[in-house]
């Protein structure tokens, strides 16, 4: 993981917390904290089916389902916090043994690489959720999942990832927009 940048108010030395570049990642950090909890509700309603199932043997319809929705919503939603608090796979070999003008050139690619595949990925995410949620006339109707229960879920979660990847847009957009107004003296010198 990199360093925070010189002029991120939240960056301070010794500072463990993920570094943010700006309100916008703040507020998705802020977001994705109250998110994380989905999966502790997914995980408490697995335990109910198991005491339902094997205690009571009344096994439930909903569980399941209801499991794999939260638990697909919190790693969609993971992306933009793994985005905003720049926590995300990155190879460093060649960025490590850059001169800092190298390095704000690499930060600039890498922004406008990840601005144009979140791009693309919300295109395709638009298309997925737009199949998932109309009908072949048009007209407004959510995909179900076809179990006894038939939830929406389907949908629903394709429009979470929809709403995940238009986020990303902003933040890469966002981020592109910081690195080509940064100069090459203001990058942080990362300590061995």
């Amino acid at each position: 993981m990199s360093s925070p940048l010189p002029d991120d108010p939240a960056a301070t030395e010794g500072d463990t917390a993920p570094p943010v570049r700006g309100a916008f990642d703040r507020g998705v950090v802020m977001a994705a904290r109250a998110a994380a909890w989905l999966v502790f509700i997914a995980m408490a309603i697995s335990v109910y089916e198991v005491i339902m199932r094997y205690g009571f043997g009344s096994p439930t319809s909903w569980v399941h389902e209801s499991v794999v929705m939260l638990v697909a919503v919190g790693f969609a939603l993971g992306g933009p916090a793994a985005l905003a608090s720049d926590r995300h796979i990155r190879v460093k070999v060649l960025y490590d043994a850059a001169g800092p003008r190298l390095k704000l050139w690499l930060d600039r690619f890498n922004d406008l690489v990840t601005f144009g595949f979140c791009l693309a990925m919300s295109y395709a995410a638009f298309t997925m959720f737009w199949s998932a949620s109309h009908n072949p006339l048009g007209e407004w109707q959510l995909e179900r999942s076809g179990t006894s229960w038939n939830p929406p879920f389907p949908a629903l979660v394709k429009g979470v990832i929809l709403l995940a990847l238009a986020i990303m847009c902003v933040q890469a957009l966002l981020h592109l927009s910081r690195s080509l107004r940064r100069k090459p003296d203001t990058l942080s010198h990362e300590a061995d």
